[in-house]
C-alpha cells in the first residue's frame, strides 16, 4: 500500500484501490435498500402519488378523495414498516460510515492525492521539456533563414506552438484536478446513498469548501474582489497612518458608530438609485432632491416662524403638534421627490430617453426652482426635541441606524420576494425579452423611479433630522456621485439586471468609511473627490471586464 501511495496511479490501479471499499459499502447498501423497499421507498412513492392526485384534473373531486384515502391507508402501512426497520437501517448506516472513516482516506483518497501531486510535477516537467524542444527547433530554424518575412512567419508559428504547449499543460492540470475532486466527492456520494441526502453541518461545509477550491479561478476572483481588497488595504493603511500623523485612533467604537450614523441617510439614496442602475440607468438629480427635501423638511419642522420665504410667502407650522409636523415633513419630502422622479421615469419609459438626460433635466429644474423660490438661503434649525424623538441615542447607540436597516430589509423584500422585483431584474437584463414575455417595461421603469423617489424623500427627511435642519438648495451637492459610486462598488452592474442589496450596503459603508477616514486624516475635500473618481473608474472598469468575459 505504501508503494502505491508514492507513485502515479493508473486508472486500473485507482479502481483496484477503490474496489474493496465499493464492495464492502455496496453490500451494506444492498441490505439497507432491501429494508427500505416496503418502508421508506413506499412512503416517498405514495406521498408523490398523493401530490400528483391533488394536481390531477382527470378525476372528479369524489374520485380524487377515494383514491387519496386509499393511498393514505397504504401510506400508514409503509410508515409502520419504515418505523419497524428504522433501528436496523441506522445500525447498518453507522457500520458503513465507520468503515468509510477507517478506510476511505487511508486506503484510497490519500493515495490519489499523492498520485495527483506527482502528476502535476510530471505535467510541469513535460511542459518544460516541450518548451525547451520548441525553443531549440525555433533557434535552429531561425539560423537558416535570412528573409525578414520568413523570420517573422517563423516567430509567429513558434508563438502558436508555445501557446499550444501551454494549453496542453492546462488540460493536463485540469485532468489531475478533476481526478482528485472526483475521489473526494465519491465518499460523499456513498454517504448520500446511505443517508438519502442527509449530511451533517461539518460534511456540508467540507463539500462547499472543496467545491470552492475546485472551481476557484484567480482571474475571476480578482475581478470580483480586487477592488474590495485594494480598499481594505487603503483603509488599513489609514488606520495605521492616522494615529501617527494626527495622534487619533481611527478604528474605535465611537468612530464606527459615527460612520454608520452618517451612512444611514445615504443608504436610502443608494437603495433608490440601485433600482435605476438595475435598469441600466442612473440618476443625476439625487443631490438636488436632497437639497429640496432638506429645505422642505426644515420649513415644516422649523423652530418658530420661518425666517426665510418661498416665492415670497413665509410659512409658520408652529400651530401644529410636533409629531404632526414631523409626519407632514416626511409626506412633503416623499411627495416632492416622487413627483420629480415620476416625471423623469415617464420620459425615460415613454420616449426611450436615456435616464442621464431625463434626470439631468430634473437636476437643473429642481435646483433652479428651489434656489429661485428661497433665494438660496438656509432655513436654520428644526425643533430641538425632534431628533431625540425620531432618532434618539440609546446608551450611546444611534437609532438612526435602525431606520437604514429597516430600509434595507424592505427593499431586499421588494427585489427578491415580489413580482415587481423579479420584473425589475428581467427588464434590466433584457427589456425586449421581458416585453415579449408579457412584462410591462413602461410600468416597471416608472415603478422603479417612483420607488427611488420615495426612498430619496425618506433619506432627505432623515438627513434633515440628523443635521437638526439647516436645509438649503445647496445641500446635498455631490451626493448623487456617492450614491452611484456606492452601488457600482457594491456590484450593481451598469449593464443592467445584475446586483444584490448586500452589495449596495457594502458600497455605502465603504464610501462613508473612506470619506470619514480621509476627513479625520485632514485630507482636503477636493482631493477626496479624486479618490472617489479613481474608485468609480476602477469599479466600472472591473464591471466592464466581467461583462466582456461573459460575452
Amino acid at each position: 500500500m505504501v508503494t502505491e501511495k508514492t507513485k502515479i496511479l493508473t486508472a486500473e490501479q485507482e479502481a483496484a484501490l477503490l474496489q474493496p471499499i465499493d464492495e464492502h459499502v455496496g453490500a451494506i447498501q444492498e441490505k439497507i435498500n432491501a429494508l427500505r423497499v416496503d418502508g421508506t421507498d413506499q412512503v416517498i412513492e405514495i406521498q408523490n402519488n398523493i401530490d400528483n392526485l391533488k394536481r390531477d384534473r382527470i378525476y372528479t373531486e369524489a374520485e380524487k378523495q377515494t383514491k387519496i384515502t386509499q393511498q393514505k391507508a397504504a401510506l400508514e402501512k409503509a410508515k409502520a414498516v419504515e418505523a419497524k426497520n428504522k433501528d436496523a437501517i441506522a445500525k447498518l448506516v453507522s457500520e458503513a460510515e465507520s468503515y468509510l472513516k477507517a478506510h476511505y482516506d487511508t486506503d484510497y483518497y490519500q493515495a490519489v492525492v499523492e498520485s495527483c501531486k506527482l502528476e502535476k510535477v510530471a505535467a510541469q516537467e513535460k511542459y518544460k521539456a516541450a518548451v525547451a524542444e520548441l525553443e531549440k527547433e525555433h533557434q535552429a530554424t531561425l539560423s537558416k533563414l535570412t528573409d525578414a518575412h520568413e523570420i517573422k512567419d517563423e516567430k509567429y508559428v513558434h508563438k502558436n506552438r508555445l501557446f499550444d504547449a501551454k494549453m496542453r499543460l492546462d488540460k493536463d492540470l485540469q485532468l489531475v484536478k478533476d481526478r482528485q475532486h472526483a475521489a473526494f466527492d465519491y465518499k460523499y456520494h456513498l454517504i448520500d446513498m446511505l443517508r438519502m441526502s442527509k449530511f451533517t453541518v461539518g460534511e456540508s461545509l467540507a463539500q462547499k469548501w472543496e467545491n470552492y477550491k475546485y472551481t476557484f479561478n484567480r482571474r475571476d476572483f480578482l475581478l470580483r474582489n480586487g477592488l474590495y481588497i485594494a480598499i481594505i488595504v487603503i483603509f488599513i493603511a489609514l488606520c495605521i497612518i492616522t494615529p501617527i500623523v494626527k495622534n487619533v485612533q481611527l478604528l474605535t467604537v465611537n468612530n464606527i458608530l459615527n460612520i454608520l450614523q452618517q451612512a444611514s441617510p445615504r443608504m436610502f439614496l443608494a437603495l433608490g438609485v440601485a433600482g435605476l442602475i438595475l435598469l441600466a440607468g442612473t440618476d443625476l438629480s439625487i443631490g438636488r432632491m436632497v437639497g429640496m427635501g432638506m429645505t422642505a423638511a426644515t420649513i415644516v419642522m422649523h423652530s418658530g416662524p420661518n425666517t426665510g420665504s418661498v416665492f415670497g410667502h413665509t410659512f409658520d407650522f408652529t400651530g401644529l403638534p410636533v409629531i404632526a409636523r414631523v409626519l407632514l415633513a416626511l409626506v412633503v419630502c416623499i411627495v416632492l421627490c416622487t413627483i420629480f422622479t415620476t416625471i423623469a421615469g415617464f420620459f425615460t419609459a415613454k420616449f426611450k430617453m436615456h435616464p442621464f438626460i431625463s434626470t439631468m433635466a430634473n437636476m437643473l429644474v429642481i435646483f433652479g426652482l428651489v434656489t429661485y423660490s428661497t433665494k438660496g438661503v438656509s432655513f436654520g434649525a428644526i425643533e430641538s426635541s425632534i431628533p431625540s424623538m425620531i432618532i434618539p441615542k440609546i446608551n450611546g447607540f444611534p437609532t438612526i441606524i435602525l431606520w437604514a436597516v429597516a430600509a434595507v430589509a424592505i427593499v431586499w423584500f421588494i427585489w427578491n420576494k415580489t413580482t415587481f422585483g423579479k420584473n425589475l431584474f428581467a427588464v434590466g437584463g433584457n427589456p425586449e425579452a421581458a416585453s415579449v414575455s408579457g412584462i410591462s417595461v413602461f410600468g416597471v421603469t416608472v415603478g422603479a423611479f417612483i420607488l427611488a423617489g420615495i426612498l430619496y424623500g425618506f433619506g432627505s427627511w432623515l438627513e434633515c433630522i440628523r443635521m437638526v435642519g439647516s436645509g438649503s438648495a445647496a445641500y446635498g451637492q455631490g451626493w448623487e456621485m456617492d450614491a452611484i459610486a456606492a452601488c457600482v462598488v457594491g456590484g450593481i452592474s451598469f449593464t443592467g439586471g445584475i446586483g444584490k442589496i448586500s452589495g449596495v450596503v457594502v458600497g455605502v459603508f465603504i464610501f462613508t468609511a473612506l470619506t470619514y477616514s480621509l476627513t479625520t486624516l485632514g485630507i482636503d475635500t477636493n482631493l477626496q473627490f479624486v479618490f472617489s473618481g479613481i474608485i468609480i473608474l476602477v469599479a466600472v472598469m472591473l464591471d466592464c471586464l466581467k461583462y466582456v468575459q461573459k460575452k
